[in-house]
């Protein structure tokens, strides 16, 4: 890319579904500062997630590569073994090697423990919530061996246990401008993980007041007002400019109290529409033209997108992303032409290509789905039987991928699959001692999820 090297910042929320923001049709939360995002930027109606739920999809983001080729393909627990492997390639080491500035603000869910941790992986600062809001202790997960003290770390460090969590995207906030401010003059990389929509819903008063769904609306609204004050320090600075911001999802959401997926079917956990199609705004003012893009593009394209526009090598290891930087910034055609879906724990479900999509699988029970996307994005006219001929071409592919990334439920392990890093002997980053400094509430609100 020729002249100063872009700054990019990555938005990624919690559980966001296809319909929860203004600017994807809904009409009950307030978002005008991701609706100003759609209307001056590019909002992408077929975006996908490469998994339906947090540490598989967030591994897809980083790497550019399907879950179980990293050997994450499931949700990782506080002291969990499992975690990114450090040979993987990642975003962060993109930009390291690029000369950037890189920091992650927020959520991480990539492994807890030190071999793990972000800094590991080319963010140079660390500031958040290493796995998902609902796994520390709290009512009906109150077991301190199983369910240790939320902490809150900063670098290698915990720093805080059992935080008040109506605060908690306030202090993101001013980490997120504090680490702008610092590196205004060099070009830097930072990606904000929000812990909004994740159960339990805990949003600022002046949020829940207005809203006008409930508790889910007020912390919709709040991670709106979050992303809306990291772009407005941009501006402040002059950066906006000179400054790509991509505002995404990790999966889709829960399609409950006050969440949505329309007029997607299904939700987080499967591999309906409702669960892995997310909301994709992307916002390079003067860059790229305002407009809406049906191509097809996943979470995965990101990496190798950003490694074209940087003219930056990607390592010597196969990935799944495809650049569509030329989709990404101008609405192009995609060359992406297919996409498969893995459920949680490696199960490899459904797949599509171009318009059709084939489910093979839910859990172990075998299906005989086939949608027309274009036509049908809410999976409900089966055509299975009228069309043997794409039936047989979708599953041709499936198996392509199966016996290329693997299946939990034939048990193929993927001639391509590589292995997640292990930990002999994990442990806990807290432990349960309400008599220690750091140590702040007893217990959250009992919404898991």
């Amino acid at each position: 890319m020729n002249g100063k090297k872009p700054n990019v910042v990555l938005i990624n929320c919690d559980d966001l579904g296809y319909g929860d923001l203004g600017s994807y049709g809904s009409k009950v939360n307030k978002t005008p500062y991701t609706d100003r995002l759609a209307k001056e930027g590019l909002l992408f109606t077929s975006c996908y997630a490469a998994s339906p739920v947090c540490s598989p999809s967030r591994a897809a983001l980083l790497t550019g590569c399907y879950p179980t080729r990293v050997g994450i393909d499931r949700v990782l627990f506080p002291g969990d073994f499992l975690g990114l492997s450090q040979d993987e390639f990642t975003m962060p080491q993109l930009f390291k090697n690029a000369g950037y500035a890189t920091a992650l603000v927020g959520k991480w869910h990539c492994g807890d423990q030190k071999e793990f941790f972000p800094g590991k992986f080319g963010f140079d600062s660390y500031y958040g919530i290493p796995y998902s809001n609902d796994m520390g202790m709290m009512a009906g997960r109150d077991d301190p061996d199983n369910s240790p003290p939320l902490p809150v770390m900063s670098g290698d460090e915990v720093i805080e246990e059992q935080p008040d969590q109506r605060a908690i995207t306030e202090r993101y906030v001013e980490k997120c401008v504090e680490f702008i401010r610092a590196n205004r003059d060099n070009p830097f990389f930072l990606y904000f993980a929000q812990m909004h929509v994740h159960l339990p819903h805990y949003a600022a008063e002046r949020f829940v007041r207005e809203s006008e769904n409930g508790d889910f609306g007020a912390c919709v609204a709040s991670a709106d007002w979050a992303s809306g004050a990291v772009i407005f320090e941009l501006e402040r600075l002059g950066l906006l400019e000179n400054t790509l911001v991509i505002f995404t999802s990790d999966n889709g959401s829960r399609a409950d109290r006050g969440a949505s997926n329309y007029p997607l079917r299904g939700n987080k956990q499967t591999t309906w529409e409702g669960g892995q199609r997310i909301p994709m705004l992307v916002y390079w003012k003067g860059k790229i033209k305002p407009g809406t893009c049906d191509e097809l593009i996943t979470q995965m394209d990101i990496l190798p997108s950003l490694a074209a526009m940087l003219g930056e090598d990607l390592g010597d290891k196969p990935i799944d992303g495809l650049d569509v930087s030329q989709t990404l910034l101008k609405g192009g055609p995609s060359p992406r032409k297919d996409f498969v879906y893995y459920a949680p724990q490696g199960r490899l479900e459904a797949v599509r290509k171009g318009k059709w999509k084939l489910h093979l699988y839910k859990g172990r029970k075998e299906q005989k789905l086939l949608f027309d996307l274009d036509a049908d994005m809410g999976e409900e006219n089966n055509l299975y039987d009228e069309y043997p001929e794409v039936v047989s071409e979708l599953t041709e592919l499936y198996e392509l991928y199966r016996e290329k990334l693997g299946d939990s439920i034939t048990k193929t392990k993927g001639s391509e699959a590589r292995p997640g890093g292990i930990v002999e002997n994990p442990v806990n980053l807290t432990v349960y001692n309400p008599d220690h400094p750091y140590y702040i509430a007893e217990y959250d609100k009992g919404d898991i999820g």
